[in-house]
């Protein structure tokens, strides 16, 4: 069923059908209408020859140069030109469809004052499957994404690059393959195209996205951990979080206790009367990371459904006014902290699994979880690549939203950096599907050694799931692929899926 796009209710999961799964989109009668209204404005203004920011001017420090009406168009072509100024690896196709959509719902506001023929033609680039080749860097966040953003716009004319049907191709064989007609910009149309965060929007929804579901992956790690060390589960009892009273914390707490729901595991004598931070501090440390992508969320949920243009068009009062929204500043820090909540849950789970490898420290269990420990290192070197992704986590969590490097002759003197943050929280998070699969695995290999004792209702699912793409380490064997494959196992989502098709969805 097609995603309509009405400027008002775009959500982060209808964003990802788009997106991910090629979900075709509508344009709300009532937002065509609406860029009609604004449009209709903007042509009587430059008929009047107002001097409006760039439409009748140019933009950044050269916005007091005026220009003349013959070069209104020509300057909407240039502008676009001149900021398709990016460089390095086409984004991901899925990327730049979100941003692609996230425009279209902004300029369905109509307050941008663009025609409708081009959001027309951009519904039927997402709807028909041509997607411009845009470079991953060069977006500073303010204006808006204009680089990445310019790159996705020339092909509305025709030039630049796109993919189509599985093929890079010039702008002007994809969209004459797929039967769309190429545009010229008029006064407006190519700042209206360009001048926003959408790129960063587009493409931090998806991590947000993913973000939810690593938290819930997450969980699932630890029922197995908290299982095969026979922890205390007093730590994990409602009352504990209720009485501090984080939502987060009494969400993930509830959801371990679902996961490991009969445990023969957790029934054991010989438990601590308390165990490690690692083990006991789960909930408090994933139901902050949960708590802060409740805020990261709203964030969005309001940048996909708001104006970020300038300047900004309102024809009801027949006024239109000149401002910042295009800057990136709240994306920007709700991708820094969602990046450093991933490392966090990163480092807790690679301290988990210290304790399932130290002989010392993991209730009984054999070290490296090798039966012949001396001869064999068992998983020893696993954590050693968790050791060095979470090192390159800890640096890429330095923020971003704190990095300005003033652009435009000073004119643009502070800048958001949010789409670095969103670069750098990918990064992220990719990493950390690779630490919490290398303690799945672990915790698989560890359940070998308390068999025939019984796994948790919830933790059983996981580890069929893990034995059913790594077999359990009877000898020392190479694991790079072991831990490639499992890696895409719970990235895929495969390994979270079969849990809650047992215990139902786990709470975000």
């Amino acid at each position: 069923m097609a995603v309509v796009l009405d400027g008002k209710n775009l959500q982060i999961e209808d964003l990802l059908r788009v997106a991910r799964d090629g979900e075709k989109v509508e344009l709300a009668t009532a937002a065509k209408e609406r860029i009609e209204n604004c449009r209709s404005f903007v042509e009587e203004k430059v008929a009047e020859r107002a001097v409006m920011y760039g439409i009748t001017t140019g933009i950044g420090e050269l916005s007091e140069l005026v220009l003349s009406p013959d070069q209104l168009k020509q300057f909407q072509r240039f502008l676009v030109y001149s900021h398709s100024a990016g460089c390095g690896k086409p984004l991901p196709n899925e990327v730049v469809r979100a941003a692609i959509c996230s425009r279209i719902n902004i300029l369905g506001l109509g307050n941008s004052g663009i025609r409708l023929k081009v959001v027309e033609t951009m519904v039927e680039m997402l709807n028909k499957g041509v997607t411009p080749v845009v470079f991953d860097k060069g977006s500073v966040g303010a204006c808006g994404d204009l680089s990445p953003m310019s790159q996705m716009a020339i092909v509305l004319l025709g030039e630049g690059e796109a993919f189509y049907q599985g093929k890079r191709m010039p702008g002007d064989k994809a969209m004459a393959a797929a039967g769309i007609e190429t545009i010229e910009f008029e006064a407006r149309d190519g700042l209206a195209t360009i001048n926003g965060s959408n790129m960063t929007a587009g493409y931090g929804a998806l991590l947000l996205y993913d973000a939810d579901r690593f938290f819930r992956t997450s969980e699932v790690a630890v029922g197995i951990t908290l299982e095969v060390v026979n922890a205390n589960m007093a730590a994990y009892d409602e009352r504990i979080h209720k009485a501090r009273g984080y939502p987060g914390a009494v969400s993930c707490a509830a959801n371990v206790r679902r996961l490991v729901e009969g445990s023969e595991m957790l029934k054991q004598p010989g438990k601590k009367v308390q165990d490690a931070y690692s083990l006991r501090s789960t909930p408090q440390v994933v139901g902050a990371a949960k708590d802060s992508l409740k805020w990261a969320r709203q964030m969005f949920h309001i940048e996909l459904n708001g104006v970020g243009d300038n300047p900004i068009f309102f024809p009801e009062d027949k006024a239109y006014l000149t401002g910042a929204n295009f800057q990136g500043t709240p994306l920007g820090m709700s991708l820094d902290t969602i990046g450093s909540a991933i490392t966090m849950i990163g480092v807790l789970s690679e301290r988990r699994t210290n304790r399932l490898m130290n002989r010392h420290l993991s209730c009984g269990l054999p070290a490296f979880l090798t039966k012949g420990a001396g001869m064999m290192s068992g998983l020893m070197l696993t954590q050693y690549t968790q050791g060095m992704m979470l090192c390159e986590n800890r640096i890429l969590s330095a923020p971003a939203s704190v990095g300005s490097i003033p652009a435009a002759a000073d004119q643009e003197d502070f800048v958001s950096m949010s789409f670095t943050a969103a670069l750098k929280t990918n990064q992220i998070i990719e990493n950390a599907w690779a630490v919490v699969a290398i303690e799945l695995m672990a915790g698989a290999q560890a359940v070998e050694f308390r068999k025939p004792l019984k796994l948790g209702k919830g933790t059983q699912p996981a580890y069929d799931v893990i034995r059913k793409h790594v077999e359990k380490m009877d000898d020392d064997r190479p694991v790079q692929y072991d831990i490639n494959n499992l890696t895409e196992v719970v990235r895929s989502g495969e390994l979270l899926d079969a849990v809650e098709k047992e215990v139902g969805r786990l709470e975000s």
